[in-house]
């Protein structure tokens, strides 16, 4: 099996992890991307070395799915490790392990500590709990590799506890730009459900609350549903059995050839497979469906679950986003949903870095009134960001253009080179919280960033990184940023670095002093061919 560019990267940049001395990395793809293949590569290389791989998992669906992939993908067999069955003995080198059944103490004691020499966890993000923690320790030399579609940040600060990296990451929408993923379409729905009176646990909106305050509304959102589902195929989401199942009857009441399943549902097998067939056009579920099951002809998605959790949002709206003959985008229905509390959900979160240019792009596509492409609207909502927070901080960054030294404050570089990503860093891993070191607050003075105002290593080495990059590009320095902004010029950080020089070249010439036919707010360089430089 053949892999596609990033999922080669994705597997040297896991491979070169290890090699560094970062025995314990992450992998994140989004969902429909094929991290199983990538890590069924990774563990064909595993085994060629001589080792022996435990592939840990906490449903039964994804254990099969892994032999499965790994047997397709490589023509490596593996052994299980779950209830009644055990890999002991066996003279496979690759090991599908339930963590339900491998996390007892009973069962661990059976396998001495250095038995699998890399250890792969499927849905990573699942890995921060005492059950996976007590696998883990058990085989504390262990290369260990964790897949996960996209954890939130929330996540990613947990997940730094158990991982020392972050290998590689393929975003939604450059799968999207790519072609290996369908375009997502969000429609906001005008109908407001209260969820003021919904309790919290362990961080999420308690789904016994859920079906209290939802169940007022089924009959509202299945009239709004015959507007926009007809003709599409559809999974709805919903927080209980009992809901999901008054959910389809009112489905079917309404003309819509529904089904559910649920955890109990002895007809599973065949219910599914009558919807990828056509029997069924809309297919309800209380939350089983999150992982472990694809259907890429699903056009339509309805999230009747909020949650706070993006990656739980990723994992429903991920069930629509393969590509599938005959269809060109995927329909995300997203409602109006009433609480005192702003953590939750929307389709803007799972394109958006900035929890800032997500609520723009949110009120923007509430306004809309229409089905409008989310790459599409994270533009605009990233513009119309980018503006406020010029505005806002004009005054602030006044006066720093005006402090008397000669070095740029870190933010005014970020603005200047228009970094978001910069802007919005927040450190998961446990090295990058640590202070920055005197190496690196030395370079970075030395490069022109005032440094005192670095909180951590992290962010001094995405700020390294960034230099050297604009480097090479042939970009402004922050010297240059510092002087030119000082005289009036704005998003310095945007120019050439020869554009740049000549300016400064031209206001050194005249005195130090900016000629009198250049207006610096106003002013935009030539690119090489004549062009003005966009903004």
């Amino acid at each position: 099996m053949e892999l596609r560019p990033y999922q080669e990267e994705a597997k040297a940049a896991v491979l070169a992890e290890w090699e560094k001395g970062n025995t314990r990395t992450l992998l994140v793809l989004p969902t429909g991307c094929g991290k199983t293949v990538v890590f069924a590569k990774i563990t064909e290389d595993c085994v060629r070395d001589g080792e022996r791989v435990l592939i840990l998992a906490h449903r039964g669906e994804l254990l099969a799915q892994a032999a499965d992939k790994i047997a397709k993908a490589t023509g490596l067999w593996c052994a299980t490790e779950k209830a009644g069955e055990s890999c002991l003995g066996s003279w496979f080198r690759v090991v599908v392990g339930s963590v339900q059944t491998m996390m007892r103490e009973s069962r661990l004691h059976r396998f001495p500590a250095d038995y699998f020499d890399t250890i792969i966890v499927d849905e990573a993000h699942h890995c921060i709990s005492d059950s996976y923690q007590n696998v883990l320790g058990h085989f504390p030399e262990a290369k260990v590799l964790g897949v996960t579609a996209t954890p939130d940040r929330g996540d990613m600060r947990n997940l730094g506890t158990v991982f020392d990296s972050l290998a590689y990451e393929y975003t939604l929408p450059k799968a999207i730009r790519e072609g290996y993923l369908a375009p997502i379409k969000a429609q906001t729905i005008p109908l407001k459900l209260d969820l003021t009176g919904v309790g919290t646990q362990a961080g999420d909106f308690k789904t016994s609350d859920l079906g209290t305050a939802l169940d007022p509304y089924l009959h509202q959102i299945a009239d709004e549903m015959g507007k926009y589902c007809r003709g599409r195929r559809t999974v709805v989401f919903l927080p209980l059995v009992k809901t999901s199942r008054k959910f389809r009857d009112i489905l079917q009441e309404k003309g819509f050839l529904a089904a559910e399943v649920n955890g109990e549902s002895g007809d599973r097998a065949e219910i599914l497979q009558g919807f990828e067939e056509g029997r069924y056009d809309v297919l309800c579920n209380s939350m089983l469906l999150t992982e472990g099951w694809d259907c890429p002809g699903v056009d339509c998605i309805v999230v009747l679950r909020p949650t706070k959790v993006r990656a739980l949002y990723a994992q429903m709206v991920g069930r629509g986003t393969r590509l599938s003959p005959g269809k060109d985008h995927l329909l995300l229905l997203d409602f109006l949903w009433h609480t005192d509390r702003h953590e939750l959900c929307h389709p803007a979160h799972l394109i958006c870095e900035s929890d800032e240019v997500a609520r723009a792009m949110t009120k923007n596509l509430e306004e809309a009134g229409l089905a409008i492409d989310l790459e599409e609207a994270e533009k605009q909502a990233s513009q119309d960001v980018i503006v406020q927070r010029e505005e806002a901080l004009a005054q602030q960054l006044a006066q720093m253009r005006n402090r008397k030294r000669k070095l740029v404050d870190p933010l005014q570089f970020e603005l200047s080179i228009q970094a978001e990503d910069l802007s919005n860093y927040v450190p998961a891993f446990g090295w990058e919280m640590g202070p920055a070191s005197g190496k690196q607050l030395s370079v970075l003075e030395k490069l022109g960033i005032y440094p005192d105002q670095i909180e951590n290593a992290g962010k001094a080495a995405k700020l390294l990184e960034r230099l050297e990059k604009r480097r090479t590009e042939g970009l402004t320095t922050p010297k240059q940023i510092r002087f030119l902004e000082s005289r009036g010029f704005r998003h310095v950080g945007t120019w050439p670095f020869a554009a740049a020089k000549a300016m400064i070249d031209r206001i050194a010439g005249n005195g130090w002093n900016v000629p009198a036919s250049v207006r610096p707010a106003e002013y935009i360089p030539q690119a090489a061919g004549g062009e003005e430089i966009p903004w």
